[in-house]
């Protein structure tokens, strides 16, 4: 007996297209948009093209409404009928076409892809993109940026591409605007390092290219919407130590100096935590954030999350923070455990200070670790190691101690003598099963 052989569904034609109407688009694509029965797309878009769009088809708004479109997709593919998505520039550049595929299959569309806007901003100004990072806050209003914020907020992607960039193409949005992206560069120190250009309404006969802005006079020049932002780094990026950086790199605490793990102990402390380039860091006692701060150097795709009790040492973690220009660390000015619930699961946990706090912070944090995670504590008295291994041993975790003493080269008249640091214990452990 012969199987039935399977229905052959219609795809669904996702349409690159551009402001000046069917200029951009080719016969075929133009044949997809005639024909179809069913043109989703954002309401501008719905309007540009609407003497194209047959009588008898209906038209959906995606605004607002993207989760939907799927589903709106495989209804009309079940009722056999042409299905058209309308999306500006390169769907697959930040665009929904990869929205769409994985989550009705690649099979199931069919990308006609346009020029990107992005492109296409870089062709009026001449410059070359070969080498550019096309990044995009075409999404909901994010809100202006506030320095510490976590990956929660709409512009934490953009700001990590343009501390790892020269070069950058940027997707805006009608609340996302070129001047907050310039008000973000402000608040985080690189107002002078960048130019802006602006290319607004792209391929309308409003079209406009402000190039050359300082960032300075960008934050308060409204610009037409849609857009797209264009910066070049005008001072080169100094090349960066990821790791092993001297005691004198922290600002400290004055008169009571020495409040920093110490470049040994702190080497070795971040070596045992087993960071990845994406890990989720927690800095529990930052006390000068120097753990924190050069862990949020490491790991460039995560972030991390630091508290500390003393009002004047957070000041001094923020200012540190923004003297090495660094993005991805949230500081809370508390103490541990409050605020740690918000925070998210941790691949890595650091103790330097515990507030008297000890075995209810290591009981947290083995129950917030992720798989594989590890807890990593510092600690120069007695008690509190005895505290931390009582804890550790009544929770079944994995664990081990290395006790560290350095000696120093001081000079000593003509000669050179060695000075001990104080001893520290680090004490590493994983939740039980985990090693």
């Amino acid at each position: 007996m012969n199987a039935e052989p399977m229905k052959r569904i219609e795809k669904c034609r996702v349409l690159g297209v551009l402001d000046d109407g069917t200029k951009s688009l080719s016969q075929d694509a133009l044949a997809h948009l005639q024909q179809a029965q069913l043109v989703v797309g954002a309401a501008r878009t719905l309007q540009l093209f609407a003497a194209h769009i047959a009588p008898g088809a209906q038209q959906r708004d995606l605004t607002g409404a993207m989760s939907q479109v799927p589903e709106w997709i495989r209804a009309a593919q079940a009722a056999d009928q042409r299905v058209v998505v309308l999306a500006t520039g390169d769907p697959l550049c930040h665009g929904i076409a990869a929205y769409l595929a994985s989550r009705l299959c690649i099979e199931a569309i069919e990308v006609l892809p346009n020029v990107s806007t992005l492109q296409l901003a870089c062709a009026r100004l001449g410059l070359p993109w070969q080498d550019m990072k096309f990044s995009s806050v075409h999404s909901k209003d994010a809100g202006d940026w506030v320095a510490g914020s976590d990956p929660g907020h709409g512009l934490y992607a953009l700001l990590r591409d343009i501390r790892q960039h020269d070069r950058l193409a940027i997707l805006t949005s009608p609340s996302n605007t070129p001047d907050r992206i310039a008000r973000m560069l402000v608040t985080e120190g690189l107002a002078d390092d960048f130019e802006m250009a602006v290319a607004e309404r792209l391929c309308q006969p409003e079209e406009r290219i402000v190039s050359g802005i300082s960032i300075q006079a960008a934050t308060k020049i409204p610009f037409a919407d849609p857009n797209v932002v264009l910066l070049w780094r005008t001072r080169l990026r100094a090349p960066q130590v990821l790791f092993g950086l001297p005691d004198a790199s922290f600002e400290q605490r004055h008169p009571d100096k020495g409040l920093i793990t110490k470049n040994e102990v702190r080497a070795v402390s971040l070596a045992r935590m087993q960071l990845r380039a994406d890990s989720v860091v927690w800095d529990i006692g930052a006390g000068s954030g120097s753990v924190g701060l050069e862990a949020a150097r490491l790991c460039r795709q995560g972030h991390v999350y630091a508290i500390e009790k003393n009002a004047d040492d957070s000041a001094i973690v923020q200012r540190n923070r923004f003297a090495m220009g660094i993005s991805n660390h949230t500081l809370v000015h508390g103490k541990a455990p409050e605020g740690l619930t918000a925070w998210a699961d941790p691949d890595a946990v650091f103790i330097g200070g515990s507030g008297g706090e000890l075995a209810g912070l290591i009981a947290l944090i083995l129950q917030r670790l992720k798989p594989g995670g590890w807890l990593v504590m510092n600690f120069v008295t007695l008690e509190n190691l005895s505290v931390a291994l009582e804890t550790l041993k009544a929770s079944g975790a994995n664990w081990d101690v290395l006790q560290l003493q350095a000696s120093r080269s001081k000079p000593i008249l003509h000669m050179n003598r060695m000075a001990a640091e104080n001893p520290v214990w680090i004490v590493c452990a994983q939740a039980g099963g985990a090693a």
